[in-house]
């Protein structure tokens, strides 16, 4: 009855430019602040702790006229079916009719909103001036948050790659990187940049002016005594309740941001520092988007340690996909199939 485009991994590596996915990011955090979006509430099931488990994240683009879900699986045990652990599924539909548009791979989608949503939140936040990004989380996340804050800090001078796990992914994150960005994302890197991947976590916070965390932690990486004045943080890796990167002291006397209040005091890096009457919800300064529409102003001087805690919205995956089936039409890509 419905023609419905499907597009894979690598239908999608090749239709998204980061470029383009940041300035969807953007749009869609502005309209959610001018509130011409929809986040429906979060469902979560372990199937087995620490072994399985699924969430289903969904939502309504009024202007864009989609909603739909992204739904993504964790299956620890898949390594050893030769599987991949981590699976992620993205269904757009139109919402002046309810016909199902496109169905998608959800892993390069989730990948370039992600990078887009971290190196945005260093945009509004951070000190223009920065010179220094430390990346915390040296695992496939880390590459697209590089990408994007690349686009937007050009005159970055120094990229810290940090690993809390294995030292040496840190390493091979280094001497892969160039290439990586080249090859994936077009990005010719700047030979006065420098990689390095650091052992030692304390002195590479305070080296740095904007910090992007993409770790599974629960438990804090870096403390506060460690961090300079006038640091920015984007906290990416916490999604899931009692996930935690940073300490939450950190929040006391922060600016602080978030993607989406209610989802980031529930499962973000805001979770722990709200629940120990640390900070509380109204010391969270607003959402992203409330700087993008021009609702509040961002970082109030050069001093502020900023912070936005970004747990990930459904609304950027459902207009990045979007993207990516505008762009497949254009070129006739994917396949179609009738249901």
């Amino acid at each position: 009855m419905f023609d419905i485009k499907i597009l894979s991994k690598a239908d999608t590596e090749k239709l998204l430019k980061m470029k383009d996915v940041i300035n969807v990011v953007e749009n869609v955090y502005k309209s959610k602040s001018e509130d011409k979006t929809c986040v429906f509430p979060l469902i979560f099931h372990e199937f087995e702790p620490g072994v399985a488990d699924m969430d289903i994240k969904s939502g309504w683009l009024k202007e864009g006229n989609i909603f739909g879900l992204k739904l993504v699986s964790w299956f620890g045990e898949n390594v050893k079916k030769d599987l991949p652990s981590l699976v992620g599924l993205i269904v757009v539909l139109d919402s002046t009719t309810g016909v199902p548009l496109g169905i998608l791979d959800g892993a390069h989608i989730t990948g370039m909103r992600t990078g887009a949503a971290g190196a945005l939140g260093a945009k509004y936040l951070a000190r223009p001036d920065s010179e220094t990004l430390l990346l915390v989380g040296a695992g496939h996340v880390s590459t697209f948050q590089i990408a994007a804050s690349l686009l937007l800090f050009p005159k970055l001078k120094s990229v810290f790659i940090y690993d809390p796990i294995n030292y040496k992914t840190a390493v091979n994150k280094v001497n892969t990187i160039v290439e990586t960005l080249s090859n994936d994302f077009g990005i010719k890197v700047d030979e006065s940049l420098q990689f390095k991947a650091v052992e030692d976590i304390k002195e590479a916070t305070g080296k740095s002016d904007i910090i992007i965390t993409v770790t599974p932690s629960k438990k804090p990486i870096i403390m506060k005594e460690w961090v300079k004045p006038g640091t920015h943080f984007s906290c990416i890796g916490a999604d899931m309740s009692g996930k935690e990167e940073i300490d939450p002291e950190i929040f006391r006397d922060a600016r602080i941001f978030v993607d989406d209040i209610t989802q980031c005091i529930n499962v973000g890096e805001t979770e722990i520092p709200v629940s120990r009457d640390i900070i509380k919800k109204e010391d969270i300064a607003g959402e992203i988007g409330d700087i993008i529409a021009g609702k509040t102003m961002g970082r109030e001087n050069d001093e502020q340690v900023t912070i936005f805690d970004a747990t990930g919205i459904a609304l950027l995956d459902l207009a990045t996909a979007k993207l990516a089936l505008d762009e497949a039409k254009k070129i006739s890509m994917g396949s179609t199939v009738n249901i």
